[in-house]
């Protein structure tokens, strides 16, 4: 099973994703040479320790991760279980506006005490940068999609 694989069963709590589009990094190829990286659709998603992957997703991107998924969490909208793609919520054009340049991405291990959705099983965090410029978010339960 690859990293990715892992990560989306929810079995590295302790990682996160990172799917860089095409469209969004000029170099795609020689990121997906990485150990570290797969490559997915038109992009790859690199999967690395939860610190290293925040400070790479500032390096890339030029945002810090936590502010980035800060405001992600304010407009909640559909991102697919591989993390590659979604439902831009402010999508009005056709799809070829809205697809994903970049996701970031974090597991949270089961919690029974918090409840809800944490009660079911690890919960995948994913934050999405649009083509059109708006920042949305989703969670779902490791391995249910």
């Amino acid at each position: 099973m690859s990293d990715y694989d892992a990560y989306l069963a929810g079995d590295r709590t302790d990682h996160v994703a990172l799917y860089l589009s095409d469209s969004y990094v000029s170099d795609v190829d020689s990121l997906a040479d990485r150990d570290d990286a797969e490559r997915v659709g038109d992009g790859v998603v690199l999967v690395v320790d939860g610190e290293r992957g925040r400070s790479v997703f500032q390096k890339i991107t030029g945002m810090a991760a936590m502010e980035f998924g800060s405001t992600a969490m304010d407009n909640p909208g559909h991102v697919d279980a591989d993390l590659v793609g979604g439902d831009c919520p402010d999508a009005e054009g056709g799809p070829e506006d809205h697809h994903a340049e970049f996701v970031f991405s974090f597991a949270e291990a089961q919690n029974e005490e918090v409840g809800g959705l944490y009660a079911e099983g690890d919960v995948i965090h994913a934050y999405v940068y649009c083509a059109c410029g708006t920042a949305y978010s989703d969670k779902w339960v490791a391995g249910e999609r």
